[in-house]
């Protein structure tokens, strides 16, 4: 099972290589995935019916008992046949639904078989959370199909209004899943419904599960979100909507039952909702034009029935139930193909104007004859045979609730009756009728095109399975009974195409004789339904929500997002003082010793005694005087009313906090904190040209007050968090270790360098990739234009080139030394000879300092993050020195690509390790003797490390493009171009018309 899961996955990633190799006959190819699962199926079939249940089991995160299981019973058998079958014959299909020059076919291909493989890994899990796991990606790749035509507002609005219902109810029932697993005491599907737990929280877990059902199938109230997603193309409709995804809730219902049908619960949600979406999806479809409405309110109709039968808790009825969804998937599919055939041939789905077809199309015609006839239960087909078991089955109950079930149903079929009759004579028929109505500006199609043949073979074989398989109804018994035998009541049914003279014969017959009566007067109960009363409909009322809560959300944002970040990061730490604080603040008047003293203040004299706590106010003098400068700052920057000034003094505080790093012995910690707090000031110093000087232009002396109070505040309980958390530990910390570790399994005596690369480097995996899509996003903010991967060079700026090809005249040769490359592109009165040369001098010794620092860290301070800071520090002042031109002369690449090959390289190297068996991420330590070099130490990490140095650089280039060239530009949008023809007019002698 899990290779064909796979399977799914690589041919969906796979996808857009294929089509651009091989056109529409990629399809073909993605055709093999659900094939695959076909097949499969139909391999294990002696050994399902055996007893002997397919498992497979992977662990996933052992500690929490979660694992991928995966398990073949008879049910999910008998929906990975269906969602693999038809699955196939739908991108079989699509190989000629689509034009040659369609757009978009690759990504439509990729979700396709994406949307297969999770229906497979959804009907096949045995673990609840991998359940919930692919239903959600069911609901993901549904809103992707549905939305595919994504120029079209009405393809865009179906797919997000298919996206809220069904997350809401996949919300819905996670929270079912998980109060269900947590009672039970087991996430295994299969265990929870052998031994079902019971009590009010269960009956809860259940109702939540059937929201969730509910939503996905298209119950009553959540019912119009499938008749809007005909907006889909017609291949999605004829799988997602008739096989799969709608199957998804019918699929939960039926495996539940046989633990919680017995539950007052489940039956009041299950016969309500079923009862009434099938009178309601077959009433409404008495009145559509568009066949695919007709269909689309018929499935919602018979998805109703198909969630009575098998949620109604008897054994003969989820017989009857589970032999109608297969013979649904079969009719329902092949008639929304014949749909698409149909439209491409004649340009229209509106029954008033279609007439003719059949002629034109008689084995799509013939196609459309056979599905409709097991879909309106006509013997001898495959809807036949299950209604039938369902008529059978509610008659021997004998109660009343049977009796009920039985008008229900047989209503329900009438309506069936008629609306197939009525898709069926709209499509093929003959003529239009002399009185025929046609839409106003509209008239009825001159002609009609042959399709092509994987167009009309697909509807046609599904058409036929439905007769063939009717015509062996105790195969089907034997197949299905295993399953609707688990079910607690009720005695076991059957199939049969001839049950005899029975009252389900005559209650056929009436159904029958009341759908073809309704067929007749369809005109006069057209008008009868429009001019009866109806409250509105539950997609005005969804619309109607949606609006107010869009108004709800406008109004919640505009009084609480003000746009201000002061405002922001005020209420966040007021927030923090007010409540961990306030607990922090009682916990001090507690009884002294309430916390233990802390290892290092053992023994030693002047042990400061607050509350609970035992405290060393420092250890030497000079702590105390940098501590001192730090609140000094701290309290001046709160003060402070010029950008600059605050600036300049946050990072005197930044600096402070780096000594006290290095008189408690880090030099690693103080190195980096310099490093940052020295690129944090350049970078906002380049953003303040762009800024007002001041924060406000009126001296608010009472805000001031306010900010530093919030500081003063915040500062006393994050220091108190600081100093009360290591004291309250149970455990011993896993750092007490790192010392040992970093030497033995990590090679190395930097302990800090060694957590980063090794030890932790799942955690600098996902910083860096926070950092990654940091500088994506600031960027994106920050680029007017397009962003492209040119790069600044020399051979881009004209006035580069005027300037370098001549003195400003343009009459003598430049002078072959320069000390920057582009410091001829500045204008002279910001040019700084005495900073170029500086630059000159220093640039490649921190470049090179920078390498030091990369390859020595892992024994002494150091390491990929610092190094690149110093490398990122040596092209700022490059940008400094020479302006944009000269940044991409020291940095000729796209800093887009400079952060992409760092991420890859640094989860390469843990990749690498994973194909050499070892755990992923794991250091290799190699020891080598090199000649002339001599014996070597190298660690694999290194590498990881080189990734690390590598997004560091990536990200101080985006961040000078970005506040620094970009913002250039944007400030001096004629710059260039005036001085460039200031120049070519010195040149040419004014001569450039």
């Amino acid at each position: 099972m899990l290779p064909v899961l796979l399977a799914h996955g690589v041919l969906a990633l796979a996808a857009p290589a294929l089509f651009a190799r091989l056109g529409r006959r990629a399809f073909w190819v993605l055709a093999l995935g659900p094939a695959g699962a076909a097949a499969y199926a139909l391999s294990q079939t002696s050994a399902v019916f055996a007893g002997r249940t397919p498992t497979e089991r992977v662990e996933w995160i052992p500690a929490l008992g979660l694992a991928v299981d995966l398990r073949l019973d008879s049910l999910s058998w008998l929906m990975l046949l269906v969602v693999g079958a038809v699955g196939a014959l739908v991108l079989l299909y699509c190989s000629a639904y689509f034009a040659r020059d369609a757009r978009g076919l690759g990504r439509f291909g990729g979700f396709l078989v994406a949307f297969a493989g999770s229906m497979a890994g959804l009907v096949t899990a045995d673990d609840m959370l991998l359940l919930f796991v692919f239903w959600e990606l069911t609901t993901v790749f549904s809103y992707l199909l549905i939305g595919h035509y994504a120029d079209r507002t009405s393809s865009r609005r179906a797919a997000m209004q298919a996206l809220v219902v069904t997350t809401a109810g996949g919300l819905a029932m996670l929270v079912g899943v998980v109060v269900l697993g947590v009672t039970a005491g087991t996430w295994s599907m299969s265990a929870v419904i052998a031994d079902p737990p019971a009590g009010p929280a269960v009956t809860v877990a259940v109702v939540c599960l059937l929201a969730g059902a509910a939503t996905k199938s298209a119950l009553v109230p959540t019912h119009f979100w499938l008749p809007a997603a005909m907006a889909a193309p017609t291949p999605v409709s004829a799988y997602l909507h008739a096989a799969a995804m709608v199957k998804a809730g019918i699929y939960l219902v039926a495996r539940f039952a046989p633990a919680f049908s017995d539950l007052t619960a489940w039956r009041v949600v299950v016969l309500v909702l079923g009862g009434t979406t099938l009178l309601l999806g077959g009433y409404r479809a008495l009145k559509q034009h568009d066949l695919k409405l007709v269909l689309a309110f018929g499935t919602v109709s018979q998805l109703g029935l198909l969630t009575l039968l098998l949620g109604y808790g008897t054994r003969a009825t989820a017989l009857a139930g589970l032999a109608l969804l297969g013979a649904h998937a079969m009719f329902k599919a092949s008639l929304f193909l014949v749909v698409g055939v149909v439209d491409a041939a004649t340009g229209t789905r509106d029954l008033r104007k279609l007439a003719g077809v059949g002629r034109r199309l008689p084995v799509t015609a013939l196609a459309a004859t056979l599905a409709t006839a097991s879909m309106i239960g006509l013997p001898p087909f495959a809807g036949y045979v299950a209604k039938e078991a369902a008529l059978v089955a509610w008659e021997h109950d004998g109660d009343v609730l049977g009796r009920v079930m039985t008008v229900v149903v047989a209503v329900g079929s009438a309506l069936t009756v008629a609306y197939g009759l009525r898709f069926l004579w709209g499509a093929f028929k003959p003529r239009l009728p002399a009185t025929a109505e046609l839409p106003e500006q509209e008239a009825a199609p001159g002609t009609v095109h042959p399709q092509p043949f994987w167009m009309v073979a697909p509807p046609l074989v599904l058409g036929v399975l439905g007769l063939v398989v009717a015509l062996v109804p105790q195969v089907g018994q034997e197949l299905l009974a295993p399953y609707a035998n688990t079910y607690p009541a009720g005695e076991p049914g059957h199939l049969a195409l001839w049950e005899g003279f029975t009252p389900a014969l005559a209650i056929t017959v009436a159904v029958f004789l009341a759908g073809g009566l309704a067929f007749w007067q369809r005109a006069r109960i057209e008008r009868l339904q429009d001019s009866l009363w109806s409250p509105d409909g539950a997609d005005v009322l969804y619309r109607r929500f949606m609006r107010k809560l869009d108004r709800l959300a406008s109004d919640v944002t505009a009084g609480t997002q003000r746009g201000s970040l002061p405002f922001y990061l005020g209420v966040i730490l007021v927030t923090l003082a007010v409540g961990p604080g306030l607990a922090l603040a009682l916990g001090l008047v507690g009884e002294p010793g309430g916390l233990p003293v802390a290892a290092d203040a053992v023994g030693r004299d002047g042990v400061l005694h607050l509350g609970p706590f035992a405290l060393v106010p420092w250890d030497r003098p000079a702590q105390l005087v940098i501590v001192a400068v730090v609140v000094l700052a701290a309290i001046l920057t709160a003060r402070a009313r010029r950008r600059l000034k605050a600036v300049i003094l946050a990072g005197v505080a930044g600096y402070g906090n780096a000594a006290l790093f290095l008189l408690h012995g880090a030099p690693d910690l103080a190195l980096t904190q310099v490093l940052c707090e020295t690129l944090t000031l350049v970078v906002m110093v380049l953003v303040l040209r762009r800024l007002p000087p001041y924060f406000s232009d009126r001296p608010l002396a009472a805000s001031r007050w306010v900010r530093l109070a919030i500081g003063v505040v915040t500062g006393l309980v994050v220091m108190t968090f600081v100093a009360a958390a290591p004291l309250v530990r149970v455990h011993t910390p896993v750092s007490v270790d790192f010392p040992v570790e970093a030497e033995t399994f990590g090679g190395g005596r930097n302990i800090v360098n060694v957590t980063l690369v090794d030890i932790r480097a799942w955690d600098t995996v996902g910083e860096i990739s926070v950092l990654l899509v940091a500088a994506t996003g600031v960027a994106s903010l920050v680029f007017l234009r397009q962003r492209s991967g040119d790069v600044l060079r020399l051979d881009r700026a004209a006035n580069a080139q005027a300037v370098t090809s001549g003195d400003r005249a343009g009459n003598q040769p430049a002078r072959r030394g320069k000390w920057l490359l582009a410091g001829p592109t500045l204008d002279p009165g910001q040019r700084s000879m005495l900073f170029e040369v500086l630059t000159r001098v220093i640039f490649h010794p921190m470049i090179l300092f920078a390498l030091f620092l990369l390859f020595s860290g892992h024994n002494a301070p150091g390491g990929g993050f610092a190094a690149g800071l110093v490398a990122g520090l040596a092209l700022t002042v490059r940008y400094l020195a020479g302006g944009r031109f000269e940044l991409g002369e020291a940095a000729p690449v796209h800093p887009g690509l400079v952060l992409g090959t760092g991420l890859f390289l640094s989860a390469g190297v843990g990749l690498v390790a994973l194909l050499a068996g070892q755990e992923v991420l794991e250091s290799t330590i190699l020891d080598l003797h090199i000649p002339v070099l001599g014996d070597v130490h190298l660690v694999t990490s290194l590498f990881f490390d080189i990734g690390v140095f590598l997004v560091v650089i990536g990200l101080v280039i985006d961040i000078l493009r970005s506040f620094g060239a970009e913002l250039d530009r944007q400030a001096e949008p004629f710059a260039w171009s005036i001085g460039e023809r200031r120049r070519v007019e010195v040149r040419t002698g004014g001569d450039h018309a």
